[in-house]
C-alpha cells in the first residue's frame, strides 16, 4: 500500500487546507507540502472538542473500549503504509517502525482492557450514619471523572508511540477526554495517516467528530494558542526541556491554570559498584555501549552517564566501552535540527574543564556517531553543564575515588526518568545506602539492566522529579497515565437515579 499525503489538517471530521504550507524534511525520498497551522484551526478544534465532551465524556466504558480497539484495527490495516512513510520521514529502520507501531496498537488495546475492569475509577463509598453522635454522617460516594478536552504535542523521537495516537492520546480517550493533537513537523505524513485511522474509527463507532483533531506544525504560535485556549483542560508533552518549560509557564500563567504533563528527558545515570565491576565490568561496558547507541541515542531514557569507582577495573571498563562504541557506524538522526543539537552538545562536553576524550569520531549533516568522555566526580560536581542531556549516542564516565564520593554524585543529581545500579550480592550493603537517594531522584530505578526499552504495563513509571518531568506524581507510559486526565468527584446524599452509572 502506497501512501501519498494530502497535507491537510483534520479538524473535527473535516480535512482542512491552510493559507500557507511548509515542506517536510524527510531522511529519504521527496518532501511533501503540509498546511501550516493557524490560530483559527485551534479555535475550531477546541470548540468542537468541548462539544464532543458532553457525549464522549459521559459515554460508557464499553463504548470507549470499542473505540480504542477500532483505532488499533484501523492502524493495523494501514501497517505497510505507516512503516513506509514513517521510515522515509524519520530515517528510522523498518524494524524499529514496525515495533513502534506494535507498541502503539498495544497501548490502545491495553487501555481498552484497563477501563473495562474499572479499577482506575477508584470508587469509594462511606455509608450514611444518621445516628452518629455528635453529628450524623451523610452518604458519600466518590469516583474519578474525565476533565475535558486535552491537548497533546507530538514527539520528534517517537512518530507513533508518543505522537498522534500515542500514549497521551490513548490515555485521554480511555478517560473520556477529546484530544487536539499538535503534530510534529518532523513527521507530518506519519501524523496524517494515523489521523486517518482515528477518523475512520470515529466514523465506524458513530462518535462525535470533535473527539479528535490534528493540527499540523509549521507555526509555533499554534502551540502557544493551544495551551492557552480556555477550553483545553490539560496538556501532554514529550520533548525538550526548553520547549516544555516554555509551554509549562504558559499553562501556569493562564487565568485558569491547567496541568502541564511534560516529559523532558534526563541523563539517566548508572552507578556501577565495585564487585559488579570486578566480576562483569566488561559485559556491563558492552551492554552500555549497545544501549547508548540504540536508535542513534535518541531515547529519553538513554543512559548517558556511568559513575564508577577509580581503579584498574574502571580503566578496563572505559577501554571496553570505547572499543564497543568504535564499532558503531554513523546513524541517521530524526531531523537536521536534532543532529545539529547533538553536535553542539558534543562540543560543549568536549570543551568542559577536566574532561578527557576516550573516543572521538566525526559526524556531519544528519548523521550521528558515538563519542565517549571521562571526568572525575570532583569535576562533575563543579560543572553543572556536564549534567545536561546530550540527545544522541554520547557517553560520559564519571570516576569517583570512593563510594562516599559516588554517593555525593547521586545526592547532587537533578530529577531523572531513570537511575540504574549494577550490583552483585556483595555490593548490597553499599548500594542500600543509595536507594533512598535514588527514590527521590528518579521515577524508575533499575538493577543490572539498561533503561532503554520502556515496558507499557500497569506498573511502569515514565516520569520523575523536575526537570525529568513537570509533574512528579504522573507517568506518561502505562495504565497509571490515565490518572492525568481524571479528577475525583464526591457525591453526597445523591439519589440513585442521579449517580453516574459506574457508581
Amino acid at each position: 500500500m502506497t501512501f501519498k499525503p494530502h497535507g491537510k489538517h483534520l479538524i473535527a471530521g473535516h480535512w482542512v487546507e491552510g493559507d500557507d504550507t511548509f515542506a517536510s524534511e524527510p531522511a529519504s525520498g521527496a518532501p511533501h507540502n503540509f498546511a501550516v497551522g493557524r490560530i483559527s484551526d485551534v479555535e475550531a478544534a477546541a470548540t468542537a472538542a468541548e462539544d464532543a465532551f458532553w457525549t464522549f465524556g459521559y459515554s460508557t466504558r464499553d463504548e470507549r473500549a470499542t473505540f480504542l480497539n477500532a483505532i488499533a484495527d484501523e492502524i493495523e490495516e494501514r501497517a505497510e503504509a505507516i512503516t513506509q512513510i514513517g521510515s522515509k520521514e524519520s530515517g528510522l529502520p523498518e524494524m524499529r517502525l514496525n515495533g513502534e507501531r506494535g507498541r502503539t496498537i498495544g497501548q490502545l488495546r491495553l487501555f481498552a482492557d484497563h477501563i473495562l475492569h474499572g479499577a482506575y475509577l477508584d470508587r469509594r463509598h462511606d455509608e450514611a450514619q444518621p445516628e452518629r453522635q455528635p453529628l450524623p454522617r451523610s452518604d458519600l460516594r466518590m469516583m474519578q471523572r474525565p476533565i475535558g478536552p486535552v491537548a497533546v504535542f507530538g514527539a520528534s523521537n517517537f512518530p507513533l508511540a508518543f505522537s498522534t495516537a500515542g500514549g497521551d492520546t490513548a490515555a485521554a480517550f480511555a478517560a473520556g477526554c477529546p484530544v487536539v493533537v499538535k503534530g510534529h513537523s518532523a513527521h507530518p505524513g506519519t501524523g496524517e495517516i494515523i489521523a486517518e485511522a482515528i477518523h475512520a474509527a470515529v466514523q465506524k463507532c458513530g462518535i462525535h467528530p470533535g473527539v479528535f483533531s490534528l493540527i499540523q506544525g509549521g507555526n509555533r504560535q499554534v502551540g502557544t494558542a493551544l495551551v492557552q485556549h480556555p477550553l483545553i483542560k490539560a496538556v501532554g508533552f514529550t520533548g525538550s526541556l526548553a520547549g516544555g518549560r516554555a509551554l509549562y509557564d504558559l499553562c501556569a500563567a493562564r487565568s485558569e491554570p491547567i496541568p502541564f504533563f511534560g516529559e523532558l528527558g534526563s541523563v539517566n545515570p548508572m552507578f556501577i559498584f565495585s564487585n559488579a565491576m570486578e566480576n562483569r565490568g566488561e559485559a556491563i561496558a558492552k551492554g552500555w555501549a549497545g544501549s547508548l547507541t540504540m536508535g542513534a541515542g535518541q531515547f529519553c531514557t538513554n543512559p548517558g552517564v556511568s559513575v564508577v569507582i577509580a581503579g584498574e577495573n574502571a580503566d578496563k571498563f572505559a577501554k571496553t566501552a570505547g572499543e564497543a562504541l568504535s564499532q558503531v557506524g554513523a546513524q541517521t538522526m530524526l531531523t537536521d535540527g536534532i543532529a545539529a543539537a547533538y553536535r553542539t552538545g558534543q562540543q560543549r562536553v568536549a570543551g568542559a574543564t577536566g574532561v578527557r576524550e576516550i573516543l572521538a569520531t566525526s559526524c556531519d549533516m544528519r548523521t550521528a556517531t558515538p563519542y565517549l568522555y571521562a571526568t572525575t566526580a570532583k569535576e562533575w560536581l563543579a560543572n553543572e553543564e556536564l549534567a545536561e542531556e546530550v540527545f544522541g549516542p554520547l557517553g560520559v564516565i564519571v570516576t569517583a575515588d570512593t563510594v562516599e564520593e559516588m554517593r555525593e554524585v547521586a545526592m547532587n543529581l537533578q530529577g531523572q526518568l531513570t537511575c540504574t545500579i549494577h550490583v552483585d550480592a556483595e555490593d548490597t550493603p553499599a548500594a542500600s545506602d543509595f536507594m533512598p537517594i535514588l527514590e527521590r531522584k528518579a521515577g524508575r530505578i533499575l538493577a543490572n539492566g539498561f533503561p532503554t526499552g520502556v515496558e507499557v504495563s500497569d506498573t511502569m513509571v515514565h516520569g520523575g522529579p523536575y526537570p525529568a518531568s513537570t509533574n512528579f506524581g504522573a507517568t506518561s507510559v502505562g495504565t497509571l497515565s490515565i490518572r492525568r486526565f481524571l479528577r475525583p468527584v464526591c457525591y453526597q446524599d445523591m439519589p440513585a437515579g442521579l449517580l453516574p452509572s459506574d457508581l
